[in-house]
């Protein structure tokens, strides 16, 4: 095989799902396949499981077998930034011929920009922003969790609305088309949210997020929410490139809704992203085999 891979592998992982892409070595791709979650923070070997699945479906697809040896594999995963679990799920990879791990930040951006420098602003369950310079520099700003970071994202706003039905059911906010919602979706009662809360996790949060943006129209505090969280979207931009010389993507189904709630002008031009993490972890995986063989 003189050192080149049959077959390039490209994955983009989180914790409610993952896409994965299949591509010859000139980076056509040629298969995507998704499936359950693998960020690494839900387990190891939860993640490879449905990596190996993945990968062995996308195989099935164009007819060949899956053989990590002749496949090279660029990996965007939630849970990355963590050293310790990055090390655990290297320590746990079949023989692929080649490994490129990345955070899915990073391939997000990578993605968002085709390879090129850029900044990226994700808004998801969570939310992170991650910056890359022309000179190789990379910066990070956000992605601190849900419990006390995360602002912007859907769990954020899920938590503050779930903030506004707690304090509309004790008697301390009256009137709140948004507190009310949560409540119905919640089970309608004090003692049933109570319960709900006692479960909650950032994904049941940011179930409630789009409570949030169906309200905004007629409740000014689902409105001031998604003003907030607009700011703090764009607070992690400017974190990450004060002089605002890079190029802008905001990425993420809430990024393209909190847009529309930015001031205007806007402060920073926002373009469009050009692909998705997936597309961006075979950028990683094309670029570090290039790298390889010159």
């Amino acid at each position: 095989m003189n050192g080149f891979p049959k077959c390039l592998m490209a994955v983009d992982g989180g914790g409610t799902g993952t896409r994965l892409l299949l591509a010859n070595p000139a980076g056509d791709v040629l298969a995507r396949v998704e499936g359950g979650p693998s960020a690494l923070g839900q387990g190891i070997d939860n993640a490879w499981q449905t990596i190996r699945g993945l990968c062995e479906q996308a195989c099935q697809q164009v007819g060949m077998d899956f053989v990590p040896e002749h496949c090279a594999i660029g990996l965007g995963l939630s849970g990355v930034h963590n050293p310790v679990w990055a090390a655990a799920f290297l320590a746990a990879a079949p023989a692929f011929m080649a490994i490129a791990l990345e955070t899915d930040a990073f391939t997000t951006l990578l993605g968002a920009h085709a390879g090129a420098p850029g900044a990226v602003v994700a808004i998801g369950t969570g939310s992170v922003g991650e910056a890359l310079f022309p000179d190789g520099r990379r910066t990070s700003a956000g992605g601190w969790g849900w419990i006390s970071g995360d602002e912007a994202s859907g769990a954020w706003l899920g938590k503050q609305a779930a903030n506004l039905a707690q304090r509309q059911l004790d008697g301390r906010l009256s009137g709140s088309v948004l507190a009310a919602e949560v409540i119905r979706v919640c089970g309608g009662s004090k003692t049933a949210l109570q319960n709900w809360l006692g479960d909650a996790d950032q994904h049941a949060y940011a179930r409630l997020a789009p409570l949030v943006v169906q309200c905004a129209d007629t409740d000014p505090l689902a409105r001031r929410l998604l003003v907030t969280a607009a700011q703090d979207a764009m607070s992690l931009a400017d974190a990450l490139d004060p002089a605002g010389q890079l190029p802008l993507a905001m990425c993420g189904g809430l990024a393209q809704v909190l847009i529309h709630y930015l001031p205007e002008p806007c402060a920073r031009p926002i373009l469009p992203p050009k692909g998705q993490s997936v597309d961006g972890a075979l950028t990683l995986i094309r670029t570090r085999m290039e790298d390889r063989h010159g």
